[in-house]
């Protein structure tokens, strides 16, 4: 938010960008152009401009938000909005079967903006490396920082298109036309990953502006991708072996994440989700966004802009991201605070008599509960834009309140000035408990995983009504070592990660890692046309459906160089 001691506003005054016809080669445009930059003052507003494009996507491109991709394309949310046809591309991804390479929201733009972020990285990286480090003391450290904001930007779009074309700052514009996206999985796995290890080599512990990367940063994000690299997929995407020597690596970077104690668990998640507790201890790394800075604007995020209860008059549109009845019914709890692993939809749970993690009132906007910790204006079915069609319920973890310092109604659209968590010290531990049990080392998982779920059964404290009570009947404990075979360890790690991260954009990409997508959605679907009639055509194809399609405009534009994804 504002007064962030490192601003990602300069790149405003700066830079532009043009709407080059090349979509893999944005050339920065403006004031300055890249020949200008000879001193470090300059080269200095060339990264900063890098960090500023990893949030310059847009409500029909994303490139950091995931709740169309990773949380409506999965079991955790319904696209929401006036029905089908209301932005009928995120209705596409979440039927599946509808999904094309023509389609020009989301599919192409999401490509075409992640690879604007990418090309701004690249040409800071040139001109950095046109100085001396005599002339430009922090010159490997701000190659460290360009590598892994460019790391970012391929990694996710790996998650999302997985065969992608690899390049660095080296490559001409002649050049870039010849990189095929037909590389062997690990490859390009582990060419992002070097420019993550680069990071870790030449990044401090600590920078002293906030909303740099550092070298803990690069740690965790590693772990990350070599967690999705260690389960090996074939050319359908099914996943053939997990790498016992890739998981070791997840451990050995994880401890080095949380034996640098830099990091730790906030007291209550809300901490997460609201700008007052922003880059609190356990954002790891975010993109940092502001307001009242001295322009129009500000430097808002507005990728869930789309996401705001439509009839509640201090928002007024547009009421997308609605969380699945699946979803909610994932947070009922046994008579022990645990989660009802084979039986939680089996019908639709009552949240006024059954007992519920509290993270339920930390996602979903419910009739009568609180709406994003402020009792005084409870959350209410009026505020539903299409209950027919998508029920009524409402995403609430990324929305902030009208009356927030960081809230900004740019027309019908909302934008916030909260920072967008990317690495969270939640999500580390929980990659380090996965990579254990699938080590066969399951007690070691044990503590990891009750941490997280003792968190949450601390973070009530947010969740009272105005007369002291609470809406819901709270009740979640610690899993007992009783019966912690490999297998449970595994049923409730994956559970504990949906709980954790509900509706968060994670829950599609851990299903496609596990090599459960398949099994899971079509299961979800089969219960969910007896509920939603809208998705009685929907179909997840195995080999198929796990990532988007190679959008079709950049195969044309490299005459048929680039190889699309199977199925499509």
């Amino acid at each position: 938010m504002k007064n962030k001691i490192f601003s990602l506003l300069l790149v405003a005054g700066l830079l532009t960008l043009d709407s080059c016809k090349d979509p893999l080669e944005y050339s920065p445009t403006g004031v300055l152009s890249s020949a200008d930059l000879t001193s470090p003052t300059a080269i200095d507003g060339l990264v900063t401009a890098a960090y500023a494009a990893i949030g310059n996507g847009d409500m029909i491109g994303p490139i950091y938000s995931n709740w169309a991709y990773g949380s409506v394309r999965s079991d955790d949310a319904y696209k929401g909005g006036g029905g089908t046809g209301d932005v009928g591309e995120i209705d596409a991804l979440e039927h599946y079967n509808l999904v094309t390479p023509t389609m020009g929201a989301f599919v192409t733009r999401t490509w075409q903006n992640l690879f604007k972020s990418i090309s701004r990285a690249n040409v800071a990286l040139r001109a950095v490396n046109t100085l001396s480090e005599a002339n430009y003391p922090n010159k490997k450290v701000r190659l460290a920082e360009l590598r892994f904001l460019r790391a970012h930007s391929y990694f996710t779009m790996k998650l999302l298109y997985k065969n992608i074309p690899i390049f660095d700052e080296t490559a001409t514009s002649e050049d870039i036309l010849k990189v095929s996206n037909d590389l062997k999985n690990d490859e390009s796995w582990n060419k992002i990953a070097a420019d993550f290890q680069f990071a870790i080599d030449n990044l401090p512990v600590t920078q002293s502006e906030i909303g740099r990367a550092n070298k803990v940063a690069a740690q965790a994000y590693l772990a990350k991708l070599r967690l999705f690299q260690a389960y090996e997929q074939d050319d359908k995407h099914k996943v053939v072996n997990i790498n016992k020597t890739r998981l070791q690596e997840v451990v050995t970077l994880t401890q080095a994440v949380i034996s640098s104690g830099k990091y730790s668990l906030s007291k209550d998640i809300a901490e997460n989700f609201i700008p007052e507790t922003e880059n609190g201890p356990e954002s790891i790394f975010a993109i940092q966004f502001s307001i009242n800075d001295g322009t129009t604007a500000g430097r808002l995020s507005y990728e869930d802009g789309l996401n705001y209860p439509h009839g509640a008059p201090q928002y007024g549109c547009c009421g997308f991201h609605a969380p699945s009845q699946n979803v909610v019914n994932a947070h009922a709890t046994d008579a022990n605070g645990l989660p009802l692993f084979d039986t939680f939809n089996d019908k639709i749970i009552d949240v006024a008599t059954t007992t519920v993690d509290p993270r339920l009132d930390h996602t979903v906007g419910i009739d009568g509960h609180p709406y994003k910790y402020d009792n005084t204006k409870p959350f209410s079915n009026s505020w539903v834009r299409d209950p027919g069609v998508y029920g009524n319920f409402h995403s609430m973890r990324f929305q902030q309140l009208a009356t927030s310092g960081s809230y900004f109604k740019l027309g019908p659209f909302m934008g916030t000035a909260k920072n967008y968590d990317i690495l969270r010290y939640d999500d580390i531990i929980l990659i380090q408990a996965e990579a254990y049990i699938e080590l066969g080392q399951p007690e070691k998982a044990l503590p990891l995983i009750n941490q997280v779920r003792t968190r949450a059964a601390a973070s009530t404290g947010r969740l009272k009504k105005t007369d002291g009570t609470f809406a819901s009947k709270y009740n979640v404990k610690e899993y007992s070592s009783t019966g912690w075979t490999q297998d449970y360890a595994r049923k409730a790690l994956q559970f504990e990660r949906r709980l954790e991260f509900a509706t968060e954009g994670h829950r599609f990409f851990d299903l496609v890692r596990w090599g459960i997508a398949e099994k899971t959605l079509n299961t979800y679907l089969e219960k969910e046309k007896t509920r939603r009639t809208y998705l009685s055509t929907a179909k997840f194809t195995a080999g198929r459906d796990e990532y988007l399609p190679i959008p079709q405009a950049e195969i044309t534009f490299t005459n048929g160089l680039y190889k699309q994804n199977p199925g499509f």
